[in-house]
């Protein structure tokens, strides 16, 4: 009967984990919502980019203009977070504003100069601002880091 017990108490356990009714100590609700924005936002950035590629231009906006929206909230409960930041600056700069899109960019470098995505995107928003020269000094920052951003980055200045 003990045995049962165990089992039993065991099951109902896991169950509440998978259910979400458990958290971690030192969780707020407010982290959570950060959490849930950022999350949010970053998968509709990705099924904004496979509109993209089918060509689904207008469908794709929609979704970076939505993960927008959820990239703004987690970022009014956490500006030091550069991946926020990046992502701020990325639906920006997909959604047309490039401007704004270059502050978020500048404000990620300022928490990390050598983040990747933010060097990468803000030397696409260079190039596609016909500002070369800076495009090169951001493929600079990413030189020797053997990433696919470095390549990405290249290869669109080569084509301009």
């Amino acid at each position: 009967m003990k045995k049962i017990a165990k089992i039993l108490i065991i099951i109902f356990t896991i169950s509440l984990f998978k259910s979400g009714l458990v958290f971690s100590a030192g969780t707020s609700s407010e982290g959570d919502n950060n959490s849930n924005f950022y999350k949010k936002g970053k998968n509709l950035v990705y099924r904004a980019k496979k509109l993209e590629k089918k060509n689904k231009e207008d469908k794709a906006e929609k979704l970076y203009l939505k993960a927008l929206d959820n990239f703004e909230k987690a970022y009014s409960k956490n500006k030091k977070n550069a991946d926020i930041l990046n992502y701020l600056g990325f639906t920006l700069r997909k959604t047309g504003n490039f401007k704004k899109a270059e502050v978020f960019y500048l404000k990620g470098l300022e928490l990390d100069k050598g983040h990747l995505g933010i060097n990468e995107y803000l030397g696409e928003l260079y190039v596609k601002t016909n500002r070369i020269e800076l495009a090169k000094q951001r493929l600079n920052v990413l030189n020797g880091c053997e990433c696919e951003e470095y390549e990405e980055l290249k290869k669109l200045i080569e084509n301009n």
